[in-house]
């Protein structure tokens, strides 16, 4: 057998380009989708039932059974679904992959997919020049479906010919003969191959391009397949590396149902083989053995014979793949709450003393970069996480108001405030980061100018802990002049902090439920800027007064005015994340709201 290592190069290219046109495929689908594919998986997993049937929908929409666990991963990490939803996905997604199995077994070999991929290059090529989103999203999905196509004919032209080479031929035979043993031996190698490429359907491409020339018996083409299963749960594994504790049992309930499911499957194994064999016949197909007899019998057959053989081989694998997939799912949809108290036993949840004291990030980390639009889910739960911080942050500084200077109590307090704003800079750096990421994916352009606006609300919370942390040094300042307030001076800052903390709650209300925003919940926060601007204006009017009538001495009207003036700004940084979350519900229903202009008093 002549074959060279640039034959070998070429084929790791083709199994590339086979992975690169389902990788384009999912992204362009998840682009035109955008927020609806969200919204589809967040409202369709109610319940277990459906929550299999969107595990199966997506799974088949997206052609990746890893794409969709890994959204599935990404969305426990973000709190939005619970381990109990994201096992009945999972579950779902194990019968959604097997529609992939179905395209390239009916359309690789049954349809002559190179009169047809050309053509439909031409037309998705203009498509991406387009100037609306979604038509290049579409074309975008339809060049990952022609690679897809094109990888696996280059997969079945850079196969090495065994049959040119009887020594290694005569040597794989040898695996083929030794009963279950053999079984097991192609099972494995479906495992490690699977986990290499971290693709069940590029191992399930690969296996059927091997059965259809006849080198491997069908029996064992369905062992390396049995094995695909296991080895394909690499992916969500390694994507819940960085998450969370729930991320990370999402991944482990992903690899709990798929090893349990082999377990019994291995010892029916038999069983379901002759059931396809049975299945075939039904449907007025070949033995799907007869491929590999027919190759092994040095009898020539008839090219038509042998395009019947090799469409009933390809037919029997794909039925093969969903049948077992079919059973697992009906069998363990029964135990979902075992599954979840057996992964809450593997996966032990560290709980730290003092956790706010440290900086973390609760619900986002560069491991679930794979699906970009669902990770601005992730960054906006997170964002909600730092805004509720910084509320604790402003708590303290009403405390350290009315906490005596130079105490232990005081300067502790003063510490923790400190110490709050160092972690809000490093969360606004994460998070900003975080974003960046997801921006350098594949994102339609609303959800671009969306992540865009979550930046500037992530800039603006920060702001408010500086000032937060401002009005702190303040009161320090204050007692190293040894100024003194008054009742009034107390009775005023508690007013303005009241009200700042009123515009703060009214803030988080909004960013916890961004997408059911509307100019009710904006005006609220619009009315509450105005009261403080309002109140502002009339302490610095009475302050000039106070101190000409000498109520309280001028050092004492500086401080206080500082305190008064900083508060107002964190009014201000307040609205501005306001003003950022109209911009997002804006693009979302430019006709349903009045624009800002309208609402923000300082427009």
């Amino acid at each position: 057998m002549d074959y060279s290592i640039l034959d070998f190069v070429a084929l790791i290219g083709a199994v590339c380009l086979f992975l690169y046109g389902m990788k384009v495929m999912s992204e362009g689908l998840q682009k035109a989708a955008g927020n609806g594919l969200r919204s589809i998986l967040s409202a369709m997993t109610r319940n277990r039932f459906m929550g299999v049937v969107t595990g199966i929908l997506i799974t088949a929409l997206i052609q990746s059974s890893s794409a969709s666990t890994v959204m599935v991963v990404s969305f426990v990490n973000a709190g939005l679904m619970s381990l109990e939803q994201s096992m009945a996905v999972i579950m779902g997604a194990n019968v959604g992959t097997t529609f992939t199995a179905w395209i390239v077994a009916i359309f690789g070999f049954k349809v002559n997919m190179g009169t047809v991929l050309m053509p439909l290059l031409a037309v998705a090529v203009p498509m991406l020049l387009m100037k609306k989103n979604k038509t290049k999203s579409i074309g975008e999905f339809l060049i990952g479906f022609v690679f897809l196509f094109m990888g696996l004919a280059s997969i079945s032209e850079y196969v090495p010919d065994l049959s040119k080479s009887p020594e290694i031929f005569e040597s794989l035979k040898a695996y083929t003969s030794m009963g279950f043993l053999s079984v097991l031996i192609f099972w494995a190698v479906g495992v490690v191959v699977t986990a290499v490429i971290q693709s069940s359907a590029a191992t399930f491409a690969i296996v059927l391009i091997l059965a259809a020339k006849g080198w491997v018996p069908f029996d064992m083409a369905c062992a390396m397949v049995l094995g695909s299963k296991i080895g394909t749960t690499i992916t969500p594994v390694l994507a819940s590396l960085g998450g969370n504790a729930a991320a990370k049992k999402a991944a482990a309930g992903h690899v709990l149902f798929n090893c349990l499911g082999a377990v019994w499957e291995l010892p029916c194994f038999y069983l379901v083989v002759k059931l396809i064999v049975w299945i075939n016949a039904l449907f007025g197909m070949a033995d799907p053995n007869a491929l590999y007899e027919a190759a092994n019998s040095g009898a020539a057959a008839s090219e038509s014979t042998l395009a019947s053989y090799t469409f009933a081989m390809s037919f029997a694998m794909s039925m093969f793949h969903t049948v077992l997939a079919a059973i697992n799912l009906g069998v363990m949809i029964w135990f979902t709450k075992l599954y979840v108290k057996m992964v809450n036993i593997l996966v032990k949840t560290k709980k730290k003393a003092n956790a706010e004291e440290e900086f973390s990030l609760k619900y986002i980390s560069t491991g679930l970069l794979s699906a970009a639009e669902l990770n601005i889910t992730a960054a906006e739960r997170e964002i909600v996480v730092y805004a509720q911080r910084v509320e604790r942050m402003l708590g303290m500084v009403k405390t350290l108001v009315h906490t005596k200077t130079g105490t232990v109590e005081f300067n502790d307090l003063f510490t923790r405030i400190g110490k709050y704003e160092t972690i809000s800079d490093r969360m606004e750096l994460e998070i900003a980061n975080f974003l960046n990421g997801v921006v350098d994916g594949r994102l339609s352009l609303e959800a671009k100018l969306h992540v865009s606006s979550m930046l500037n609300i992530v800039s603006e919370i920060e702001s408010i802990a500086d000032s937060c942390n401002n009005v702190a040094k303040t009161l320090v300042r204050k007692e190293e002049a040894q100024a003194h307030f008054g009742e009034y001076n107390y009775n005023n800052i508690d007013t303005i902090l009241k009200y700042v903390s009123e515009a703060m709650s009214n803030m988080i209300a909004v960013l916890v439920d961004v997408e059911n925003a509307d100019a009710d919940d904006l005006m609220r926060n619009y009315d509450k800027e105005r009261e403080i601007n309002n109140f502002r204006n009339q302490c610095r009017t009475e302050n000039i007064e106070n101190v000409n009538q000498k109520l309280y001495p001028y050092s004492a009207g500086i401080f206080y005015m500082d305190i008064i003036c900083e508060a107002e700004k964190l009014g201000d940084f307040i609205v501005n994340v306001i003003d950022s979350v109209d911009e997002i519900v804006q693009r979302r229903n430019p006709a349903g709201m009045q624009h800002v202009e309208a609402l923000n008093p300082e427009k």
